[in-house]
């Protein structure tokens, strides 16, 4: 389509220099992974009917195929080579005869009635090759000036057609230009019967001449768009119909297919059948749908990027379940999960601190080994190292965590938070429940032992720098979960699905609590439009110190919040002075004491003011430096403190050092963030500290949970009614019975014996 000069496709610019991307690979195997469509070299993108058209089927979508067209070009210029087949001849024809035909017969009627109401016409069955010969036109306007090659079965079946159609589109192609190539409906001949059962594709539709023009043009990929989001297991609408993200050539017998296109001439079974025939030609592929509004503008490159839309083909079937199917597996074990009663989830808990101890060894030579990469790779920033690293101590804190939860699990599912007395006989209660299927990314071992507590279904998504420790800890999880029939209440994600496809899949799972760096959240947060996401993007915690602050607790404190665990959320990034401190003897102890702990201060616009020789200015006032650095800002007092940090913080944990009990109270009043502190450092924001058990992560949310979220963050409520046969007429005006709601006294838990999940 080279710069297109004409029509709707001229200002695509495909003259901007190449961004040359690491591409290619030996033709003959497709591609494995998805992640592996990063490297296709040549690409073929075919276009269904339905999305050369416009739904209410009166013309041709033009500001979709501008769209596709966009990425097209994109990709171009990425230096890979395009092509595209287009459908849309038989169906655009359709279009203008039926109009062609109405416009006559109506014309017709009101002559012979001479009157301007019309009867009911109805209109005559249209043949596809003459549909496609009033179209053909109308897709050759739109690609006015372009290059549109239209072929048809003796294309392909004589060898010198064969030859010259190669050659003009190798040829095309070396001059950087985008050829369109679409079967000439108007003049093909009927396909012969079974022609393509002797290892070669007939060209029946333009689903077939995709797969043909691909394999024969040695394509890496085929991208082929419908109006469909991809393959289903049974036809679309239908009950309990799944689509699927894989599709193995083994798997025909267990698909249905359901009718054709609204428009065009194939179906989904004709595209699965070239679809198979493209992967065995070593053509990978992809069907997705090419209509839908919102995906339409980045449908094709993020299909090219790995990103999980539509059916993807693959002559490789993983070896374990996909990650669809264990969370399935979670979903069931985590609902008898959380049936069972609390002391055998107690028990589970207990078994996993037991085995912590008894496999100690095994857990840190796993752990030596992910260390060993980490180091050797050179990647890692040393306070993530700190993070990866296992020892006998962490395991320790880790078991006496365990059984701490073990305890406070006792009543947490099936509980009885209010009761009411609706009416006589009919009584309302409020019970926790669990939320469903958790998932955490990247996983840790302690998220196992709250979402047992809880009876949550939980998906670990570990990071490749902790495969091995992951690995034998999930084994130690499930180990325990056996004890009462759950192993598979825990699934450890190893399959190469990244977090973001993960976030897809909204109708599977109910809550994602993301734990890393604050661009891994927002980008979750980003990503997961239709899942909830329990956690905070940043940590920038703040440390007041007050004029009227002791000095032994400003720098016990202060040296705590900084120094203790630099790279954890809870630390301190800014450490705000009160102005009369500034020219003391406290602030030359808190700087020789920061000096002495090697941690490096950035100095805020106002404190670089005061200042002849300041140390590097702050770039940012929101910097989670996630190290030994801190920015140090002046105030004039503690409410000058409180709107820098709404206005600088991240609503995480803010602490005042003071002596001044009101001017401590005011602040813990007037700060809005999850958790304020006085006169202690900033690393008691903590789930383990504040006796939880452990926690799933800090929330700096508004609904729901706020702050350390332990077990009672991960679960909901359900309302369990009791009545009589009561029914809403009887307490309607004619009715015999009244409301009383009584709120009753909430009886001791009945550790889900009354109750069902």
């Amino acid at each position: 389509i080279g710069p297109f000069p004409g029509s709707l496709l001229h200002q695509i610019p495909f003259n901007v220099p190449f961004l040359t991307v690491p591409l290619a690979r030996a033709h003959g195997k497709s591609f494995a992974h998805r992640s592996d469509l990063r490297r296709a070299k040549r690409i073929v993108v075919k276009l269904g009917s339905a999305v050369v058209t416009r739904g209410d089927e009166c013309g041709l979508a033009l500001g979709r195929l501008a769209s596709i067209v966009e990425q097209v070009a994109m990709l171009q210029n990425q230096g890979r080579e395009m092509m595209i087949v287009t459908s849309g001849a038989v169906a655009f024809g359709k279009q203008r005869l039926r109009h062609e035909i109405l416009l006559s017969q109506s014309v017709r009627q009101a002559l012979h009635s001479g009157q301007n109401q019309l009867k009911d016409m109805s209109l005559p069955v249209l043949e596809a090759r003459a549909c496609a010969a009033a179209g053909q036109s109308g897709l050759m306007a739109l690609y006015e000036f372009n290059i549109e090659i239209l072929v048809t079965n003796l294309d392909f079946h004589d060898e010198q057609k064969r030859r010259n159609l190669n050659s003009t589109l190798h040829e095309l192609l070396r001059m950087n230009i985008v050829p369109i190539i679409n079967t000439n409906d108007a003049v093909v001949p009927p396909p012969e019967p079974n022609s393509d059962l002797q290892g070669v594709i007939s060209i029946k539709d333009n689903d077939s001449l995709a797969a043909r023009l691909a394999v024969e043009m040695r394509a890496d990929l085929l991208i082929a768009l419908s109006d469909v989001e991809g393959l289903y297991d049974s036809p679309p609408g239908t009950d309990d119909a799944k689509l699927l993200d894989t599709f193995y050539p083994g798997d025909q017998q267990s698909i249905t297919y359901g009718t054709k296109s609204r428009v065009g001439i194939g179906g989904m079974e004709a595209k699965v059948k070239a679809a198979l025939w493209a992967l065995q030609g070593g053509t990978s592929v992809v069907i997705a749908n090419g209509t839908h509004p919102k995906v339409t503008g980045h449908v094709i490159t993020d299909i090219v990027e790995g990103k999980k839309v539509g059916t993807f083909f693959s002559e490789v079937k993983p070896a374990g379940p996909t990650v669809e199917q264990q969370t399935d597996m979670a979903r069931t074990a985590g609902r008898a999960l959380a049936s069972l009663l609390p002391e055998q989830r107690s028990e589970i808990i207990y078994t996993m601190a037991d085995l912590l101890t008894e496999k100690r060894e095994e857990i840190l030579s796993a752990n030596k080994k992910d260390m060993e990469f980490a180091v050797n790779s050179g990647r890692m920033p040393p306070p993530l190292l700190k993070r990866l690293s296992l020892s006998s101590s962490k395991l320790n804190s880790l078991a006496i965590g365990l059984r701490q939860i073990a305890v406070s699990s006792q009543d947490s599912v099936g509980r009885v938070v209010r009761r009411t007395r609706v009416a006589n006989n009919l009584e309302l209660e409020q019970i926790t429940v669990p939320i469903g299927v958790l998932l955490v990314a990247p996983s840790r071992v302690s998220h196992a032992r709250t979402s047992i507590a809880s009876g949550n279904a939980l998906l670990l998504k570990g990071g490749r720098e902790a495969a091995n420790s992951n690995r034998v800890l999930h084994e130690l999880a499930q180990e325990a979960l056996s004890i009462h029939g759950v192993r598979d209440a825990i699934q450890l994600v190893s399959t190469r699905e990244e977090v973001e496809d993960l976030c897809r899949l909204e109708k599977m799972i109910d809550l994602i609590i993301p734990r890393g760096s604050s661009q891994l959240v927002r980008d979750i947060q980003r990503a997961a439009k239709g899942i909830p996401v329990l956690g905070h993007s940043e940590g920038i915690c703040h440390v007041y110190v007050d004029h009227e602050a002791s000095l032994d607790k400003v720098i016990k404190i202060v040296r705590d919040s900084k120094c203790d665990y630099p790279a954890a959320c809870n630390a301190m990034e800014t450490l705000l002075i009160h102005r009369d401190v500034l020219r003391s003897p406290m602030f030359d102890q808190i700087i020789d004491m920061l000096r002495t702990e090697n941690v490096k201060v950035h100095a805020g616009p106002r404190f670089a003011s005061y200042l002849t020789f300041s140390p590097s200015e702050v770039k940012s006032l929101r910097t989670e430096y996630g190290d030994l650095e801190c920015c140090i800002e002046v105030v004039d007092g503690m409410l000058e403190a409180v709107d820098h940090i709404h206005k600088y913080g991240s609503s995480h944990t803010d602490v005042i050092v003071t002596e001044n009990e009101e001017t401590a109270e005011q602040f813990l009043q007037l700060v809005d963030s999850a958790c304020v502190f006085w006169n202690t450092s900033s690393r008691f924001s903590d789930g383990y500290r504040f006796g939880l058990g452990a926690e799933v992560g800090i929330s700096t949310a508004r609904i729901h949970a706020r702050g350390p979220v332990g077990l009672e963050g991960l679960l909901t409520t359900k309302w369990v009614l009791r009545g009589d046969g009561h029914t809403a007429a009887d307490f309607s005006e004619q009715g015999s019975m009244k409301y009383l709601h009584e709120n009753l006294p909430v009886a001791p838990s009945l550790h889900g014996q009354r109750t069902s999940n």
